[in-house]
């Protein structure tokens, strides 16, 4: 290819490139908005689970309270049974000590119960909070994603045609430092324009004067000419097709 083919192509590339920015900008922040969505239902789901298993643990807690309790009263019983046969007051002090600390066990045991249920009863309310929350955002994203499959079902051929067409030009430029320059230089420029036009002796892209030495290398076609403000390769209005 020649210097002037090789514009031709990088600017037809660059226009078919801008019809797909296009496309994309129909769909705005949709995309962005369901994946922030799905982000924030995984998270809340990992949250309702983790609150499920807080909620399991104190419920076991509570289990084992009751049970220690049990126990303790079991052991009262068999205590204060054991006082009637003692033969004397070092025994019958002991086994009162042991009713005493039993007593206490209980006592602890029913103040640890107390306190567990009101910690699950929060938890149970925060589930639910969690829940309302996960089904709203759900029931958006779906909303969402409806909206988004209708846009890119609207557009979808358009794109899949442009993209062929792209890679095809892409396929013909036989200047691979070309091609990853105006690649890169797309990626960089805030409107994705990796080449511009000369409009009114000025680079289409920052708008910058150019030399009149500089107009008339663009005007050649020998060589490819960069802006050396901006970055982006220039192209003659004429070769490109456009009006300046």
């Amino acid at each position: 290819m020649t210097t002037e083919q090789r514009l031709k192509a990088i600017y037809e590339l660059q226009t078919i490139l801008t019809n797909i920015d296009k496309i994309k900008t129909v769909r705005g922040e949709l995309p962005l908005e369901v994946k922030d969505l799905e982000d924030e239902i995984e998270g809340l789901k990992t949250r309702i689970q983790k609150f499920k298993d807080n909620a399991e643990e104190l419920r076991k807690n509570i289990a084992k309270q009751n049970n220690d309790i049990l126990t303790a009263k079991a052991d009262i019983d068999k205590y204060t049974a054991q006082q009637n046969d003692v033969r004397n007051n070092k025994e019958y002090d002991f086994l009162a000590k042991e009713i005493n600390f039993k007593g206490l066990e209980i006592e602890l045991c029913e103040k640890r119960i107390r306190e567990h249920t009101e910690q699950a009863e929060r938890i149970e309310s925060n589930i639910t909070a969690a829940q309302e929350q996960l089904e709203d955002r759900e029931h958006i994203l779906a909303d969402k994603k409806k909206e988004l499959d209708e846009i890119i079902s609207e557009t979808r051929q358009d794109e899949e045609k442009l993209y062929a067409k792209a890679k095809t030009i892409e396929g013909k430029i036989d200047d691979e430092r070309l091609l990853q320059a105006f690649k890169r230089i797309r990626r960089n420029a805030r409107n994705g324009l990796g080449v511009v036009t000369v409009e009114r002796n000025a680079c289409g892209g920052c708008f910058n004067r150019i030399p009149a030495q500089r107009q008339m290398e663009i005007k050649m076609h020998k060589k490819i000419i960069v802006c050396e403000y901006c970055g982006r390769i220039m192209i003659d209005p004429e070769l490109a097709g456009v009006e300046e």
